[in-house]
């Protein structure tokens, strides 16, 4: 990128009421089959729109072709039942019902490539694309096979590393695998969690990115959330390993947090997405307040790496608030901009 502090949302946005229920988080689709494919497309159009009007640099589709940022995925996939389901435990925050694997997994066709060269169609910007990484997938199943998280995870990082080489061909700038499971399962991170999301990017000559949260404004991560004291030091766990990978970027969770900021001199040399707008309540954050963030982190990432983010994707969010979220990472962006090269 050669705009200084480029903008860009972590994943998805809002999606018009007339595709699925407004501020709803996975919210069942409203329309079926041909008019369902056009939906989609008329909604991904929308998401550019709002976010080209907004000032964003770095454009997605605001995952308006996915019901749920994991699932979605997964249900393309041979070896998984979706009417086998089993209650378990999501990131030991939430019981829920999930699909099991029920033999051996693999990807019968890309999953997400042609909606991503019809985005790359309606833009010159750059655009990024999110995919479910290896360990999040993992924690959003029965496995009733492999019978081994560690196992699985590798056999998704094939499978995520066929579909991020479709993503790059297709002209998809940054692919960025989501992975709230680093901020919870440590040992498993740092044992085989990061070589199996190296193996994702394996072979990829696009920029890669990893998205760290604290999660969407649900009851259960707030409740998390506020079981964490005064100081949340998850990422302290991770990043010493995470800076010794092939990632280009990390993208962490920072407005609104107890997250030290000086946990990011941990990963000093990779581009940062500093989370500078917080997903989890309505309040528009000012421009000056997004300034502050980023002022901050600038103590410890360099200027050229530094990447305004949101904290999470804005899903939940009504459009309105998602829209008015956006302007202020823009002008919050352009007045350290400023600053910056005055």
């Amino acid at each position: 990128m050669t705009t200084l502090l480029p903008t860009s949302t972590a994943g998805s946005l809002p999606k018009p009421s007339w595709l699925a229920q407004p501020e709803v988080l996975w919210s069942p689709w409203k329309l079926q089959e041909a008019e369902l494919v056009e939906g989609k497309q008329d909604a991904l159009r929308l998401a550019l729109h709002e976010q080209r009007h907004a000032g964003i640099d770095i454009v997605s589709d605001g995952e308006q072709s996915r019901q749920h940022f994991v699932t979605t995925f997964i249900e393309h996939l041979n070896g998984v039942d979706f009417e086998q389901r089993e209650t378990v435990r999501i990131r030991d925050r939430y019981d829920a019902s999930v699909p099991s694997v029920i033999g051996d997994v693999s990807r019968q066709k890309p999953v997400f490539v042609d909606d991503a060269a019809f985005l790359r169609a309606q833009t010159d910007q750059p655009i990024k694309w999110a995919l479910p990484g290896p360990m999040t997938m993992i924690d959003t199943l029965y496995d009733g096979h492999y019978k081994s998280r560690e196992k699985l995870a590798w056999e998704f990082a094939k499978i995520l590393n066929q579909e991020a080489k479709e993503l790059e061909a297709a002209g998809v700038d940054i692919i960025q695998f989501d992975e709230p499971a680093f901020n919870v399962f440590f040992d498993e991170v740092n044992d085989w969690g990061i070589a199996t999301l190296e193996r994702a990017i394996e072979g990829l000559k696009c920029e890669t990115a990893v998205h760290i949260c604290y999660g969407y404004g649900i009851k259960a991560n707030t409740d998390w959330k506020s079981s964490l004291g005064s100081e949340w030091r998850q990422y302290e766990e991770v990043f010493p390993k995470l800076r010794q990978s092939n990632i280009d970027i990390v993208s962490l969770e920072c407005h609104n947090s107890r997250v030290p900021m000086e946990l990011i001199e941990l990963i000093r040399g990779k581009k940062v997405m500093v989370g500078a707008i917080d997903v989890a309540t309505n309040t528009i954050e000012t421009p000056e307040e997004v300034a502050n963030t980023l002022r901050k982190a600038l103590q410890f990432v360099d200027a050229d790496k530094l990447y305004p983010c949101t904290n999470c994707g804005m899903a939940p969010l009504s459009r309105q608030v998602a829209r008015a979220k956006m302007d202020a990472l823009s002008q919050g962006a352009a007045i350290v901009r400023q600053e910056l090269t005055r």
